[in-house]
């Protein structure tokens, strides 16, 4: 059970939700220039428990259910897409793949550092000369003392401006063919022979997620800070991508809710031939499908958290973590489509009064 009651809890839904349509979208002004979040977007996260809510109680945070962890970030989700992404990696990735997978004097260490944003952490399995399956060419190879020395770049790699420890699946064991090659890696970012390469330019959308490559060379690494066992890196990277799908359907969903309220504000207040555009078939039909696509893919994601709630490692948990993604992937593309439709030549600048249209089309893609 959670520690909120559930007035608590719709209380907090409503903070979330005012805090991502109010002061962040004026932050994202700045941000869409600089590509970069200024600090007042940390301390107001921090301030508000988004570091915190998803955590397990023993490591300072909730004890939330995965239906309510779902919901929080269907309310930030509304706001703008790189702080999205960034607080939907919080809930998820930044913690759990340590807590599922790290040593016991690992997770002692560094478990409760997580709710205030004491540390941050970065996902770095995909590169540029590869992929991200069992193609990696980066190597983390044993010395004479049973530690490790990595060697490698990393591509398109998300927050790597904040965070401080990078989880890094690598090659171990060249020798073999298969996925069995691969292993994972808890990464402190300071260690002699890391660097962060210059910033890529600015993405379409989502911007502020900090995405770059990471370089090793000749970076020595304390055997501690090995994930699991030997040869596990791809099973810890797909078990841990496979649940994260549901929380990129969650993001998706308040996109969707958000665009469709802003379609719908301004489908009642345009008029054409002394007539809202509303009251037409055309825009009946258009708003009808986005409006059944938000509505199913709400239906599908709560559907997950309640059974994930039920049993985090259920015959069909990943499956129906994938189908939510996908889903999510379609009707976000039906939704900001049919914004764009009904907004017409409007929605191409970038001030509405009606909210952030042009960006979240693009946020969107």
């Amino acid at each position: 059970m959670s520690k909120l009651t559930p007035e608590e809890f719709r209380e907090y839904l409503k903070t979330v939700r005012a805090l991502a349509e109010g002061p962040f979208e004026e932050m994202q002004k700045e941000v869409e220039v600089t590509n970069k979040f200024p600090q007042e977007f940390y301390d107001l996260a921090i301030e508000n428990n988004l570091y915190r809510y998803a955590l397990p109680e023993e490591y300072g945070g909730w004890g939330l259910s995965e239906k309510e962890i779902l919901q929080v970030q269907e309310e930030f989700s509304r706001g703008p897409g790189g702080m999205r992404m960034h607080l939907h990696y919080a809930a998820d990735l930044n913690w759990r793949i340590l807590d599922d997978y790290g040593k016991p004097e690992l997770k002692a260490e560094f478990m409760d550092k997580f709710q205030d944003k004491t540390i941050f952490t970065n996902f770095a399995l995909t590169e540029q000369t590869g992929g991200t399956g069992a193609d990696l060419h980066t190597t983390a190879l044993k010395d004479e003392n049973g530690n490790y020395v990595l060697n490698g770049e990393k591509w398109l790699i998300s927050h790597t401006d904040c965070s401080q420890y990078a989880y890094v699946i690598a090659v171990t064991d060249p020798e073999k063919q298969g996925d069995e090659r691969l292993s994972a890696f808890f990464v402190p970012c300071d260690t002699p022979g890391s660097r962060r390469p210059s910033p890529m330019p600015h993405m379409m959308g989502a911007r502020g997620a900090a995405h770059t490559g990471l370089k090793f060379t000749n970076m020595k690494l304390d055997k501690k800070y090995l994930l699991g066992e030997e040869g596990q890196g791809m099973e810890i990277a797909i078990h841990s991508l496979s649940v994260s799908r549901a929380h990129i359907a969650a993001s998706n969903l308040g996109m969707c809710q958000r665009m469709l309220e802003m379609s719908l504000a301004r489908a009642n207040d345009r008029v054409t031939f002394g007539k809202p555009i509303a009251t037409r078939q055309m825009i009946k039909r258009e708003i009808a499908e986005m409006q059944t696509y938000t509505h199913a893919l709400r239906c599908m994601v709560y559907d997950f958290g309640r059974e994930y709630d039920k049993d985090p490692n259920g015959k069909y948990i990943e499956e129906k973590a994938a189908m939510c993604k996908l889903f999510s992937i379609y009707s976000t593309r039906i939704v900001s489509d049919g914004m764009l439709e009904i907004f017409g030549g409007d929605g191409y600048f970038e001030d509405s009064p009606y909210g952030p249209v042009e960006r979240m089309y693009r946020d969107a893609r």
